[in-house]
């Protein structure tokens, strides 16, 4: 019985360490629109002077 329920707990928080992962920093695909690019300090798109 207790090798059950061991079971069980650890197969409900296997999900909770992988969402976890989510939260660190991490790339993500940003797509701007034409005549900007993606600037990684800011986190915003910005235009392309020149």
């Amino acid at each position: 019985m207790f090798r059950i329920a061991l079971t069980a707990f650890v197969l409900t928080l296997a999900p909770l360490s992988a969402f976890a992962e989510c939260f660190g920093d991490h790339q993500q695909a940003m797509s701007c629109a034409d005549g900007a690019v993606w600037d990684s300090e800011t986190k915003s798109c910005i235009k392309v002077t020149g």
